[in-house]
């Protein structure tokens, strides 16, 4: 210090500045107008730290929250308010709506925005209220009260959507035309049936049926979905692509429509968007099927967020153990198929038809879960089989030696050994091969044809098939696959049109 100076016989005056709860609000909120969200978040955190039961500083923290995404905390301010701090704040109902409904929370933002018109019948949002609620009505099952009786609605689209997975799609096919019938406004069964139908091959119907959905629902964003799988299983490129750059626009409010987005283009290989909104849904608490961790850690590994991966994979196999092996990373790992799915393989030989019996033990025969499928509690009763099960089922088993009185049993299942050889794993498109395979058979032995030409029959049925599908398909192609000549396929394309429905 200065020789003379008066600052060290003079205190100094120190003028001390304590921010109150007010001046980091002010902060906040110019930062907000400037759309520095992350500034004016941590303003206003500060503020509600110094004035905790200001509900001016709670609520403008919550819509700063909402904005940047972190619905649940924005929630838990507004409740706050509403159940401690101001009951009286009814625009924290309408800010609630909004963020349930970008929640997907459907039911809880129709509750809250019913709240808010209740208390604000000339309040500042009443008009934006009104819309959502319009919206949310129209996009929802709300209304579903008033026209249905959801209890058997429920149960009957439970036992469709079993019969759909476990492969048993003919018996799906009539127990969505009952729910159809029962409840003709019901969009998901129309495009669950679409989906049966095309894994049985008919591709027709199965258009026909989305035609409808979308002529009588436009936007009907499951058959948007289904539409774009369709594409993708015919190589329908251009299409797809028309269709996908409309879908990559869709912003749904609904979880399941966000998973259905995600799961479909996981599906049809658009990884990034698929990865974005299944992992929107994880973070905001989404409780998914096996399905939705599948197509998570698959969108993810391709993507290049590992951690993900993996961790989405192990709710996979706590769903499905039989999964194991079938790691997006694993290189090697082995083919899925119907055939090692055991559950679907029990299902389909309790099936009421035969076909479909005859394809799961047929299933039996390659899976390398035979063992666990014959001596399951569930296997079917063989005192309950008709003639040609039984037989069908000791050519299975390798029982009946005498294979001359049984020829026809034993051509048939040669038939399907080389359809399999040319489509393994099975999966739930194949099914429809197989399916298709076994009624011509069964219709077949009903008129005593042999199969003898086995690899003929083979190659009729899949051009049959590959035909009802709409898939561009030549005979050349099939003889050169089967190893027939052309004049053979001629012949047996007739002979199999012939024995089908």
């Amino acid at each position: 210090m200065r020789k003379g100076s008066n600052l060290g016989s003079e205190q100094a005056k120190v003028l001390s500045f304590v921010p109150t709860g007010e001046y980091y609000y002010n902060k906040g909120m110019k930062a907000y107008q400037r759309r520095e969200l992350k500034k004016s978040l941590k303003y206003l955190n500060r503020a509600f730290q110094l004035e905790p039961v200001e509900p001016m500083i709670a609520c403008q923290l919550s819509i700063v929250y909402t904005e940047l995404g972190e619905y649940k905390r924005s929630n838990d301010l507004l409740h706050n308010i509403l159940d401690e701090l101001d009951p009286h704040m009814s625009e924290c109902h309408y800010f609630l709506a909004n963020n349930y409904a970008h929640l997907g929370l459907f039911k809880e933002a129709y509750e809250q925005v019913s709240a808010y018109l209740d208390k604000e019948e000339y309040g500042e949002f009443v008009e934006d209220a009104e819309d959502l609620l319009e919206l949310l009505e129209l996009d929802s099952d709300l209304i579903l009260d008033d026209l249905y009786e959801h209890d058997d609605l429920i149960v009957q689209q439970e036992k469709a959507r079993d019969l759909l997975e476990s492969g048993h799609f003919q018996k799906a096919v009539e127990a969505l035309q009952q729910v159809i019938k029962d409840y003709p406004e019901f969009w998901s069964a129309y495009n669950n049936l679409a989906l049966a139908y095309f894994y049985l091959g008919e591709v027709k119907k199965a258009s026909a049926t989305l035609e409808e959905v979308l002529g009588k629902n436009p936007g009907n964003l499951h058959a948007l979905c289904n539409t774009a799988v369709f594409y993708f299983y015919q190589d329908q490129k251009d299409e797809l692509a028309q269709l996908v750059q409309g879908l990559e626009k869709v912003r749904p409010l609904l979880h399941e429509h966000r998973y259905k987005l995600g799961a479909t283009f996981a599906l049809i290989g658009h990884s990034e968007k698929a990865y974005e909104w299944l992992k929107f849904l994880q973070k905001v608490g989404f409780e998914g099927d096996g399905s939705f961790y599948y197509w998570l850690s698959y969108s993810a590994h391709d993507t290049g967020h590992a951690d993900t991966a993996r961790s989405a994979w192990k709710k996979v196999l706590e769903i499905n153990p039989e999964k194991e092996g079938l790691e997006p990373w694993n290189d090697k790992k082995k083919a899925e198929g119907f055939e090692n799915h055991v559950t679907s393989i029990l299902k389909k030989l309790q099936s009421d038809y035969t076909e479909e019996k005859l394809f799961g033990l047929f299933l039996t025969s390659v899976s390398n879960q035979q063992r666990a499928i014959l001596t399951h509690a569930d296997f079917c009763d063989v005192g309950d089989l008709s003639v040609v099960e039984k037989l069908y089922l000791a050519e299975v088993l390798n029982q009946n030696g005498d294979t001359q009185e049984n020829n026809e049993i034993h051509n048939m299942h040669q038939v399907a050994l080389h359809l399999y050889s040319k489509h393994k794993p099975v999966s739930s498109v194949e099914s429809g091969l197989f399916l298709t395979w076994f009624t011509i058979a069964y219709r077949g032995m009903k008129e005593r044809e042999a199969f003898k030409n086995t690899k003929a029959f083979a190659a009729a049925t899949e051009y049959v098939w590959k035909r009802l599908r709409n898939e561009k398909v030549t005979k050349k192609q099939l003889c050169d696959r089967f190893e027939v000549s052309q004049s053979t396929l001629t012949k047996y394309v007739d002979i199999v049109e012939s024995y089908l429905p």
